[in-house]
């Protein structure tokens, strides 16, 4: 693609998010600032066509940009717009808060509020937090309650029923074992120290451990925050999306079963930096008139979840780069510091 025709795919995209307007050839001689002929931008509005970067919704309706000419302009033609040093500050205030869960509650209300879109964060999976300590406590003969608290200050309590009762002593003995030995581990490094240390271990208390650890385990599995949204009712005042009953629908399901969000956000975190899933390269048809921005989050230098935002694909990318990848920034540092 040469300059010309890229200054004026940079003028049609910039006008279209901004009004949602097609544009024709003489909107596009007065804004790109190019000193061509009409019937020259004419033809070079015919070329991106053919390649597939812009359409036309109506025959003399002027033209829009393709999924294919958002990701080119994504790509190779975008100036993002850094927020200010004050918003920032405002930002990171906003983020004190005294517990994990508050700090990312309040991350994704700061996405929707900023963007005026959907903002999204998948928590941290609790299996990549590490052991600060493990109580055993007696409940009945054969309930034992479980206290876990993770190096995030997280405490979860289990109760296990073990087939073997077991005293008070053997349970103070359990703990002080599993501290000894597991503290600083993460979930699944415990297990399988735990599986290595099972031989030199009496059998009734390793079962006693690795039922705790089963038990933790099974509650991450079905704990239902494992996305935060917020917002989500801004996309009903998108005008693309509000007028398309079964797209809202569909885009209103998958808020309610999530899996295709935690999918994802979950692939989003295994890469570097920001990711932008434009139109269908979600993946999901139910995403197919909307756009992605994510960008994983840390805590203490280890990539722990991912956050987001969702918008229609005509979304001011230039603003909402930046506001994610600052959250991101903004969270992993409120959380790093608790």
């Amino acid at each position: 693609m040469d300059e010309r025709a890229q200054i004026l795919l940079k003028t049609l995209v910039e006008h279209y998010v901004t009004d949602g307007q097609p544009m024709g050839s003489n909107a596009l001689l007065q804004h790109s600032g190019l000193g061509l002929s009409s019937a020259t931008i004419r033809n070079v509005m015919s070329d991106l066509e053919q390649l597939g970067f812009v359409t036309s919704p109506h025959t003399s309706a002027g033209r829009i940009p393709t999924q294919q000419g958002y990701r080119f302009f994504v790509d190779s033609l975008l100036s993002v717009q850094p927020l200010e040093t004050q918003q920032i500050q405002a930002l990171e205030n906003t983020l004190k808060s005294s517990s994990q869960q508050e700090v990312m509650t309040t991350a994704a209300d700061m996405l929707s509020h900023l963007t005026q879109f959907a903002g999204m964060i998948l928590t941290p999976k609790r299996k990549t937090l590490m052991f600060k300590h493990l109580e055993f406590m007696p409940l009945s003969e054969k309930r034992i309650l479980v206290i876990i608290v993770t190096t995030d200050g997280n405490v979860q309590n289990r109760v296990i029923e073990p087939d073997t009762p077991f005293k008070a002593a053997e349970l103070t003995e359990a703990s002080n074992y599993f501290n000894t030995h597991y503290a600083g581990k993460t979930f699944d490094e415990a297990r399988q120290t735990l599986h290595g240390d099972l031989k030199q271990m009496q059998a009734d208390i390793s079962h006693l451990m690795a039922a705790a650890l089963d038990a933790e385990d099974e509650s991450n599995t079905q704990d239902k925050d494992d996305v935060i949204i917020a917002g989500e009712r801004n996309l009903l005042n998108v005008d693309e999306l509000a007028t398309n009953v079964t797209t809202l629908r569909k885009l209103f399901d998958v808020f309610e079963r999530r899996s295709a969000l935690m999918q994802l956000l979950d692939n989003s975190q295994k890469a570097e930096g920001i990711q932008i899933f434009i139109g269908g390269e979600s993946g999901y048809s139910s995403l197919d008139e909307c756009s992605m921005v994510t960008s994983p989050y840390e805590v203490d230098g280890q990539v722990v979840g991912t956050l987001g935002v969702i918008g229609p694909t005509r979304m001011a990318y230039e603003r909402v780069i930046p506001i994610v990848d600052i959250t991101a920034k903004l969270l992993s540092s409120a959380l790093s510091s608790k």
